[in-house]
């Protein structure tokens, strides 16, 4: 929201008023309280009829900075006031309060108020300068209307590029842009998001959290193109300063902050197949994809029936419509002999033909009208009511319900909207409804994944989320939303997700083939290609099957390899992922995560790694030409083995069994031996593929089990023309094999296959050590 007419002027029926002078510092043993007046106080007579602003900085955790301004204190704030923070209280800081300056330091992260005129307040990290709000930076906005507000304009350096905001689908830097933080349905193709979340970072090594889950207007270099300023309206404004050695340890520092991803169980990283939305499907259908899938050699892990397994008009009701599926428990018992998972469409939405609807009404389980009556509208569904999750009865009531499907055997949901939140509403523990908008869907969503683990135990609860708000990282998976058949969708999906990622998320997925219309077959076969090298891999569409062969037959080929390759890469996505879980940073990552040093890759949005070690780079064109940046050093192509060196922009064209996938150098990627089913013993049998390790590099890696536990950990080191590799763990089999590292002429304890290539193969009995000499 913009407040200002040019950089001189204020706009029409605003007033700013901002920190100019200190009147007092008042420190604590964990907390610094500053008060400031707006301007030169000359006399005590001045203190009559004047404002003060109060600026509170303390910390919740180290290396975070938590900022506090207040107008009016006092003044009520429904709930909920902010988010459901995981630390408490304070930790131990270091306050300095000189004549000069008033300081707190937590961790290696700095807050610096100086005392002279005007206010200036400037974050540091290892005295690193971060950024700063000065001269008419913060403000408490007056506004005639009433509408008063509270902004604040953190500075933006030359080059510095700001990231995240949720998944967004416009451009991937977000400098030059206005982000309301409000959660709309707007599809893939528009400034609207179904994952909105007021925390950025940027190139610098820091990120902001703004604490308010209501909407926050942010202007980053829109209004002031130096400073990014976020906005509420309100008597008062939280934020987060969030300082890290580099974006991988703000991004730990805020997961710390606002929860941590879970870990998804291993049997949803396969391939799920769906029945589309509007599609005609009935078990014969069904089970026709199911067995076409298995006679064409495609693993198939998850079956997911959309909207239509339940009546039209009655959604939701949780029930089975009886006209094409009349034996639903045998349906489920016939489908899950096949070895796979069932996943069911849900929303929060109860329509009034739902047998639902009435006991909803009677029991109070549906927001309400300020008269008492039911808020009801006709968009989706006609006379929609909505769920109050506010009230723990109607919690218990969902969940008796999405119980009765699990008692059933189904597996997973697939959480659909949740951003459709109307605010002329009134809520069961009357929470603001303008700030439970966009809060809406955590409270839906965790009703729905504490059940899951409530019914199939901690690990194996896996969601299919669209909406999401901050801290919604805690209930994976979310996928991408209504994106349509086409490249441009595709690449505007893959900035969603990397922003997404950027913004604390660990697992995304989207749909291959696009939701909206019929790709051709072209377009489905890139997006395979690119759907099976994300985290999570689901096809899906709107008014058409996305079962491959009605593509056309090489597309059943290209979707059988790519599977298969996911497959075997198991063992190294799924401890990714277990460090995803742990750390807090995604597994499809920005390359500017990865490569923070290298400023080619702060604008880099049509590429990501997979983990640290691999590099992908989806096809956007016809052509099957492919321009992507390789960063300095050593690449191997992980299919075909080329070795290239990095740097450099290349240009290449591949077919439809190949993109660009590179190793990074010094990688130990350890590579599964089976390839139908993504959850298996990773350890059993499993090579790690050793990638250009250089002189006096060391490379790692652990395998989990498929429940996450470390099962085998290994370990190479080069030096000189000898290659050290230990091994603990595991007393299975395991082997090494030696890629991009030339001049290979023999193994101890073992052989070479080639001069390029060794292969060694070693029983890992508690401990193993093995030395290669080149």
């Amino acid at each position: 929201m913009k407040f200002t007419d040019g950089y001189w002027m204020t706009r029409k029926g605003y007033q700013l008023l901002s920190p100019y002078e200190i009147h007092d510092v008042r420190t604590q043993a964990d907390s610094i309280t500053v008060y400031a007046t707006h301007r030169h106080l000359a006399g005590r007579e001045n203190t009559l009829n004047e404002p003060l602003m109060t600026m509170e900085f303390s910390s919740p955790m180290p290396d975070v900075i938590r900022v506090k301004f207040y107008h009016h204190k006092g003044t009520v704030r429904k709930g909920p006031s902010s988010f459901d923070l995981l630390p408490k209280g304070n930790v131990s800081v270091v306050i300095d309060n000189n004549d000069e300056f008033v300081s707190l330091a937590s961790g290696d992260t700095k807050v610096t108020i100086t005392k002279k005129n005007p206010v200036k307040i400037s974050y540091t990290y290892k005295e690193k300068s971060l950024t700063s709000s000065g001269t008419r930076s913060t403000a408490y906005v007056k506004a005639e209307n009433g509408n008063h507000h509270f902004r604040e304009q953190l500075s933006l350096s030359v080059g510095e590029t700001v990231y995240g905001l949720g998944e967004r689908f416009t451009p991937f830097v977000k400098n030059g842009q206005v982000v309301d933080i409000w959660n709309e349905d707007g599809g893939t193709a528009s400034e609207q998001a179904y994952k909105n979340i007021p925390f950025y970072v940027t190139n610098r090594g820091y990120g902001v959290f703004v604490n308010h889950p209501e909407l926050v207007s942010f202007e980053v270099g829109s209004e002031i193109v130096s400073k990014t300023q976020f906005s509420v309206q309100g008597e008062s404004l939280e934020y987060y300063l969030l300082g890290g050695e580099n974006l991988k340890n703000v991004l730990q520092n805020y997961t710390s902050l606002t929860g941590k991803p879970a870990l998804p169980p291993a049997w949803s990283y396969g391939l799920w197949l769906t029945t589309s939305f509007t599609t005609n499907y009935d078990e014969a259908t069904v089970t026709s994809f199911v067995e076409g899938m298995a006679e064409r050699d495609l693993p198939l892990a998850v079956f997911h029936f959309d909207c239509f397994w339940m009546k039209e008009y009655e959604w939701c009701n949780f029930e089975w419509d009886e006209r094409v599926f009349p034996d639903p428990v045998g349906m489920l018992e016939r489908l899950k002999a096949k070895g796979l998972k069932i996943c069911v469409w849900i929303n929060p939405y109860i329509a009034q033909r739902s047998a639902l609807f009435d006991e909803g009404m009677e029991k109070g389980y549906l927001l309400k009208r300020a008269d008492g009556s039911v808020w009801q509208w006709d968009l989706w569904q006609y006379g929609m009511g909505i769920v109050d999750f506010t009230n723990p009865a109607a919690c218990q009531w969902f969940k008796d319900k999405l119980g009765a499907l699990l008692d059933m055997g189904v597996d997973s949901f697939k959480t659909d909207f949740g951003e459709r939140i109307p605010t002329d509403v009134v809520y069961h523990d009357g929470s603001d409804p303008q700030q439970m908008h966009n809060y809406y869907t955590q409270l839906y969503n965790k009703v729905v994944f504490e059940l899951l683990e409530e019914k199939r135990g901690k690990g194996e609860a896996a969601l299919f989320a669209r909406s999401a708000t901050a801290g919604g990282q805690q209930f994976p998976v979310h996928w991408g939303g209504d994106c349509e058949a086409t490249y441009e969708s595709m690449a505007e999906s893959l900035r969603g997700g990397l922003s997404l990622g950027l913004s604390g998320f660990g697992y995304w997925s989207h749909d291959i083939g696009g939701f909206e219309q019929s790709s051709p077959p072209d377009v489905y076969k890139r997006w395979v290609q690119f759907g099976l090298l994300s985290s999570h891999s689901r096809l899906h569409g709107s008014t058409s099957y996305r079962v491959p062969w009605l593509y056309d037959e090489e597309a059943v080929d290209v979707l059988r390899y790519f599977t298969k390759l996911k497959m075997r890469l198991m063992p190294y996505l799924f401890g990714k992922s277990v460090e995803s879980s742990r750390i807090g940073i995604p597994l499809m990552r920005a390359m500017v995560l990865e490569f923070g040093n290298d400023p080619t890759c702060d604008y880099v949005d049509r590429q990501y790694m997979l983990g640290d070690s691999l590099l992908v780079a989806p096809i956007f064109n016809p052509e099957g030409e492919s321009t992507y940046y390789l960063p300095h050093g050593t690449w191997t192509h992980f299919l075909t083995g080329e070795q290239v060196q990095g740097g450099v922009w290349r240009k290449d064209r591949y077919d439809y069994f190949s993109l660009p996938l590179y190793a990074r150098e010094n990688s130990l990627i350890p590579v599964g031996n089976e390839e139908n089913r993504p959850d298996y013993e990773y350890a059993d049998g499993v090579t790690f593929q050793l990638f250009a390790l250089q002189d006096g590099a060391t490379a790692s890696a652990i395998v989990p089990t498929i429940k996450g536990d470390p099962e085998l950990s290994v370990a190479a080191t080069r030096e000189n023309n000898k290659i050290t590799v230990e091994a603990t763990g595991s007393s299975k089999n395991w082997s090494i094999l030696l890629r991009g590292i030339n001049g290979v002429s023999g193994v101890t304890n073992g052989k070479a296959s080639s001069h390029e290539q060794g292969t060694l193969i070693v029983p890992a009995s508690g401990a193993a050590s093995v030395i290669i000499s080149l």
